[in-house]
């Protein structure tokens, strides 16, 4: 067995393999980043080395650097985690060329499977189900539209060496053709320094499916049942859980005996995954259920697998990296209940998504459930690296109390005063056509309107706002209005949110909500959501730091990138005022009417935080 482990990885990942290998009694070695230095994963390990500054390019995947830091410790082994480099063969075979032992595939298995177009023709020799498109050397843009006519429309063109959602373009019409091939070329090669693309037939009412697989280096390969990863944002896995929903005991059979199929095709070890498109338009059936590529490492969502069979999957990691067999056969494994993961992030869902960094004066995650995460109260969200906070793993009997128990746990978390998407979990986990289990990979897209929640405060939030302030006897800032005989007296209260002050008639339900001093400020927790509130004030002028009196505020925390106008400057409306940067995101902010820029609080290089205000416009006369 393996005595002592390098991680060469970060935060919830980390603290991943850390919990197990102080299990199995193995001795850890954590690398890290400057920044990271008082990262949870740092004084977790036994032993810690700094790698670098924060740009990953510099620290965690400088490859020369975490093999000097394992043989400066004497670490005999490596494990990657996900990310960074835990699908790159050249770093697999320097491992073991420094005579370490490599957890994770074999290089050869990685190479296989990381071209997309290289891994489903060899599927098709394995005799596993691929879906119908061209995977072809020919790359004329006439030979490809040609292929793409063929096929049928809606295509889709993927970039060969694509993955993370990039490098993808839908096609619905033959005249779109063109110009979809040469977008996709582009990112492509600024991507992945490839443009060679493959075209798919488009599925519709598509679901993601894919199959956990474990080989040993004795020839055996099992697998460990299902997942459905079909609840996506951007190609960004939101929800994942196992088993799939809908899915009976023959299209399992086919479908995981298909992923056995291809993980022997390429001689696998170790942990991997096949996934699966689905056409769901018709219910799961394994004669609709495609190849789509293999992921040769851990996967994020792994935690539900070891929810519904019981098993440590990074147990399994370390026992066969040290030369063990599997530690079950496939008859003794079973599926019991059902599991589901959230990936909470830090970002504004109500503000498109965008990134949240910053530091984490509160962060209370639910109890009752398994919740891996990377930061802790007190840390920070950096803008360096993926903005995920935590995941939270529910397991129950079934699929209705799994999805109950998830959007209820998302309810409960407490952050600020980063933003995350925790509102919009709970309300994901408890729509009606989600535990239905109506979901493909549209579902999001389908039902935003539902699923974000708004950026004003809703009237359950004003309510309990309201409720949470009234002081004793409500004599303050109560008011009978509309009173008359035998009629019963409204009571009004009025109150700040969000630095917007509300008049808010109290109906009769009651209080909820969570009222919590945080930071020299009053934050009402409800739902996922957080919001600061307060008496109104005498000076009080409504409104403050709204678009409408020409403030602009931040969108996000952020780093100011440029600044192309002066106080005193004429604008006009829809004119550059000045671009914020976020976790490699640019967001422009314009004037949004002509005018003059009265003031301006924001010089290049400058850090912002959320809300703050950045320039303001007053309009032009006449």
């Amino acid at each position: 067995m393996i005595r002592s482990l390098l991680i060469a990885n970060r935060g919830e990942i980390a603290r991943r393999i850390i919990r197990t290998a102080r299990k199995m009694g193995i001795r850890t070695v954590a690398v890290h980043s400057d920044v990271d230095a008082a990262m949870p994963f740092v004084r977790e390990a036994d032993e810690a080395v700094c790698i670098g500054p924060a740009p990953a390019r510099e620290s965690y995947l400088v490859q020369a650097k975490i093999l000097e830091a394992a043989k400066a410790t004497g670490a005999e082994a490596i494990h990657p985690g996900y990310g960074f480099l835990s699908e790159n063969a050249e770093f697999a075979e320097a491992v073991g060329a420094a005579g370490l032992v490599w957890v994770g595939a074999p290089a050869h298995s990685i190479r296989a499977m990381g071209l997309k177009d290289a891994a489903k023709k060899l599927m098709v020799e394995a005799g596993v189900p691929v879906t119908p498109g061209y995977m072809g050397e020919d790359q004329d843009p006439s030979h490809l539209k040609a292929e793409a006519d063929r096929i049928g429309y809606p295509v889709l063109i993927k970039a060969v060496a694509g993955g993370g959602g990039k490098g993808m373009r839908k096609v619905d019409r033959p005249e779109d053709f063109a110009d979809a091939l040469l977008s996709c070329q582009r990112e492509a090669a600024s991507s992945f320094g490839d443009d060679r693309v493959l075209i798919e037939k488009y599925i519709l009412g598509p679901r993601h499916i894919e199959v956990q697989v474990f080989g040993d280096r004795h020839g055996h390969v099992v697998h460990l049942f299902e997942r459905d990863c079909s609840l996506q944002r951007r190609h960004q896995k939101v929800i994942e859980e196992a088993p799939a929903p809908g899915m009976d005991a023959a299209t399992r059979t086919a479908v995981c005996e298909a992923a056995v199929k291809a993980a022997k095709a390429v001689d696998y070890v170790g942990a991997g995954t096949i996934e699966f498109i689905a056409d769901a338009s018709e219910g799961l059936r394994a004669d609709r259920i495609w190849f789509m590529e293999m992921n040769t490492r851990l996967q994020v969502e792994h935690p539900v697998t070891e929810a519904i069979t019981g098993q440590d999957l990074v147990e399994w990691q370390l026992r066969v990296a040290s030369g063990e067999p599997l530690p079950k056969t496939q008859e003794q494994l079973s599926i019991n209940g059902w599991a589901m993961e959230a990936r909470l992030y830090a970002e504004n869902p109500s503000n498109g998504f965008l990134p949240s960094t910053g530091p984490l004066t509160r962060l209370r995650l639910p109890r009752g459930i398994r919740v891996d995460s990377g930061v802790e109260e007190g840390g920070e969200v950096s803008p360096y690296y993926d903005p995920m906070i935590a995941k939270l793993i529910v397991a129950a009997p079934s699929r209705p109390a799994a999805a109950a128990k998830l959007a209820q746990a998302a309810a409960r978390v407490e952050v600020w005063p980063v933003r995350t998407n925790a509102a919009f979990l709970a309300r994901a986990a408890a729509d009606p056509d989600f535990v239905a289990g109506h979901v493909d990979t549209g579902f999001i897209e389908r039902h935003a309107d539902r699923l974000v929640p708004p950026a004003e405060p809703s009237e359950a939030v004003q309510q309990a706002a309201a409720r949470a302030l009234l002081p004793e006897g409500a004599d303050a800032w109560t008011s009978l209005t509309g009173f008359r005989t035998n009629a019963t007296a409204e009571r009004r209260v009025e109150v700040e949110v969000a630095g917007h002050s509300h008049l808010v008639a109290l109906d009769d339900g009651a209080a909820g909500g969570k009222l919590r001093a945080v930071g020299g400020e009053t934050l009402l927790f409800l739902d996922g959501e957080a919001w600061p509130i307060e008496a109104p004030r005498a000076d009080h002028a409504g409104g403050g730091g709204a678009v409408s009196d020409g403030a602009l505020l931040a969108p996000m925390p952020g780093k100011v990138i440029a600044v192309e106008v002066a106080e005193g400057d004429a604008v006009t409306k829809g004119q550059k005022l000045l671009v914020l940067e976020a976790m490699k995101m640019e967001q422009a902010m314009l004037a949004p009417f002509d005018g003059i820029v009265a003031e301006l609080k924001a010089s290049v290089g400058g850090q912002v935080s959320e809300g703050a205000m950045l320039v303001r416009v007053e309009k032009a006369e006449g």
